[in-house]
């Protein structure tokens, strides 16, 4: 039957004319090689690929990385970056707005709550995760394989030291463990200001041709020592020209390719409006917050980069997820790949996972919105209290039982985030709880439960001044002393955040407990047999959805059609100076530019190529991904994708879809001429 159904699904593949010839992230297990090697004659060696692997880094906050030495620099982006940045400056030292720079090692400055993460190892846990549900059905397996998950973990965790995950992939067709080196003593050592980094403002954002110095160089430290790492990617001498084939190797966040037409519906009719209103309503909030004084703007700025970022990201996908074209294409390859099940044999048990799929996504929908908005949030405050409140009830349960990011292995992690010294400012607190009340009033109404217990019978402006104004949770011993206390402490405690969180949660646990009852076990299963009928036909010939793991990706620089003409492959300095002097005077100051890139250009080379795009298959997480010329030496740092690229969520579409990368040639070139950086730049380049 496999065989019959390999060859349905192969007939399937050439007639809708397979997948585009660079799309895929690929996990490093499963490097299509031979592709590559047939496509443009280039093949990467074991050891190419063992060190890029060694040297790419994931930022725990979102976000790629790569060593650039073997002294323990580390670059990304510099809106990767914005979030130790902003915890790390005060009213006197704005890092994000005026940029930093450490001319020796020991003013470099520690991070204030940095996590970066090395994959060392993977293993195949697939017949152990998969075993532990044999003869199991429904919520019964989804406890099982998540029990023996935990197991697997904690078991790894307490051997090796590592940080242990086991990945789903392939929809359940293969689960890998993989282990982390784990950094935490991370200096910042150069980051430029946000003027030239985030260069054109949310204008450009997701535009192309880009004009963006977007990086931010830290350093690991080990022992109190920089690190000595063997693994690291050298800078290339010679930028990338068009038609060269890169790599990125990175951690795309999460992609939906894999999800049925009935999903695809779901997200365009609930999920993606839903993101919209809360965006919409906290930049609202933000923006009328920040013109309150110098001061209010600079606490806000990284939340408004990020909700902006956001934002017009959903709206890309969002306006992919109701293009009827794009949605025709979708909906046809589910019809074909449906027609080939039937063909191979298995048509009935698909036909009823399809079945049950549609049939959960309508209970879902009338659950949704109650859900969605009958959460405690906020900014910082609220997660805390729900995490405070949560890994004290959890954590008198078996580790088996436990809600996810409560397991035992995952507990060191949680104490590093919660118990963080980043500031914490109530004014700022106040303005985005009450946003998020507000937006569940709106949404649900004053007499839905959840809502009742949120408000308490006051207005939301009153409920957000009395929480914040009451609460001792800015104060890191108090979070601890909770934490150490357990359930007992929570209930005894008079904290009005931490009291409203007990409130909630068992509303919160019932929501999850419903979810998972009927859909969770009825829709996971459903997907699996899907997803495994695909699995058995391809095997390891495709990729998985992306899960914020570490994959590579591939193309060529490549420049494209827009608007009836052509998007060049690579912009200059000369384009840069060319967008200031064209907008000077208009009033718009999103393409200034920082006074040193005044004083200093006469010292630049604008010739130099400052950003590029290419074909390789990125999303978000791939931002502050190294890109890597054929040598296996670094050329770029991934930042961005263009508009015609943000449906990748959904689909890979390389006709114009491109991805961005600031130069590493314009990082050289900037460090050298425009900061006064020479030991830096003599540092990463070896001289």
């Amino acid at each position: 039957m496999i065989k019959k159904l390999t060859a349905a699904i192969g007939a399937m593949a050439i007639l809708s004319g397979a997948a585009c010839a660079n799309e895929g992230m690929w996990t490093f297990d499963n490097i299509p090689a031979k592709k590559i090697q047939s496509l443009y004659g280039c093949e990467l060696s074991r050891a190419q690929l063992e060190n890029i692997r060694l040297s790419s880094v994931r930022f725990n906050d979102g976000g790629s990385g790569a060593f650039i030495t073997g002294t323990g620099l580390v670059i990304t982006n510099h809106h990767v970056a914005s979030k130790q940045l902003q915890k790390m400056s005060s009213p006197s030292r704005d890092y994000l707005k005026n940029g930093f720079y450490a001319p020796s090692e020991d003013k470099e400055e520690k991070c204030t709550d940095l996590e970066l993460n090395v994959l060392a190892e993977m293993e195949d846990v697939t017949e152990r995760v998969s075993g532990a549900a044999r003869g199991l059905e429904g919520e019964a397996a989804i406890k099982a394989r998540k029990a023996e998950i935990a197991a697997i973990e904690k078991e790894s965790s307490a051997k090796t030291g590592m940080r242990s995950d086991v990945v789903k992939l392939y929809g359940g067709g293969q689960y890998m463990l993989y282990r982390y080196k784990k950094y935490r003593d991370v200096r910042l050592v150069m980051a430029p200001e946000k003027q030239i980094a985030f260069y054109g403002g949310s204008h450009d954002n997701f535009t192309y041709p880009r004009y963006d110095l977007d990086f931010a160089i830290f350093r690991v430290y080990e022992n109190g020592r920089p690190l000595q790492n063997e693994n690291f990617l050298k800078f290339s001498k010679r930028p990338p020209v068009e038609n060269d084939l890169i790599f990125v190797s990175g951690h795309p966040g999460h992609t939906k390719r894999g999800i049925t037409v009935s999903q695809y519906n779901f997200n365009r009719e609930y999920i993606y409006p839903a993101n919209m209103a809360r965006y919409d309503k906290c930049l609202e909030s933000l923006y009328e917050y920040s013109k309150g004084s110098e001061e209010a703007r600079r606490r806000a700025a990284t939340l408004i980069f990020s909700y902006e970022n956001g934002k017009k990201v959903t709206e890309g996908e969002f306006r992919g997820l109701n293009d009827r074209e794009f949605s025709k294409a979708f909906e046809n390859r589910e019809k074909a790949f449906r027609k080939a099940l039937k063909a191979g044999g298995i048509g009935k048990d698909a036909e009823r996972a399809y079945s049950e799929i549609d049939s959960a996504l309508k209970r879902y929908a009338a659950k949704h919105d109650s859900f969605y908005y009958g959460q405690l949030a906020g900014n910082r405050l609220p997660s805390i209290a729900m995490g405070i409140v949560r890994y004290c009830i959890e954590t008198e349960k078996p580790d088996s039982e436990r809600k996810n990011g409560y397991h035992e292995s995952q507990l060191e992690r949680f104490r590093f985030i919660n118990l963080s010294k980043e500031p914490l400012y109530a004014d700022l607190e106040k303005v985005m709880l009450r946003a998020r009340l507000e937006l569940s009033l709106e949404k649900l109404g004053k007499d839905d439960e959840a809502v009742r217990r949120l408000l308490g019978g006051k207005t939301p402006a009153d409920r957000a001044n009395e929480l914040v104004d009451g609460t001792t949770l800015f104060s890191v011993d108090e979070r601890e002393r909770l934490l150490k206390g357990g359930v007992k402490a929570c209930r005894e405690s008079k904290d009005p955040l931490i009291r409203l969180a007990l409130e909630m949660e068992p509303l919160i646990s019932a929501n999850e407990e419903w979810l998972q009852a009927n859909y969770e076990s009825k829709v996971t299963p459903a997907l699996e047999t899907i997803a495994k009928a695909k699995f058995a036909a391809y095997g390891k010939d495709t990729y998985p959805d992306a899960t914020f793991t570490l994959r590579l990706s591939y193309g060529p620089v490549k420049s494209y059609p827009m608007n009836g003409t052509m998007a060049p492959a690579f912009t200059t300095f000369y384009g840069l100076y060319d967008r200031y002097y064209s907008f000077r005077g208009t009033g718009e100051t999103d393409w200034d530019i920082p006074s040193v890139y005044l004083e200093r250009q006469d010292r630049l080379n604008k010739s130099t190529p400052l950003n590029f795009v290419y074909e390789a298959d990125t999303i978000g997480g791939n931002s502050g991904s190294p890109v890597i010329n054929s040598k296996g030496e670094l050329v770029g740092i991934n930042f961005d994708r263009n508009t015609e690229g943000l449906t990748r969520q959904f689909a890979y579409d390389g006709r114009a879809g491109r991805s961005i990368a600031v130069s590493a040639a314009a990082v050289i070139e900037t460090l050298r001429n425009i900061y006064g950086a020479e030991k830096l730049a003599n540092e990463i380049t070896g001289r």
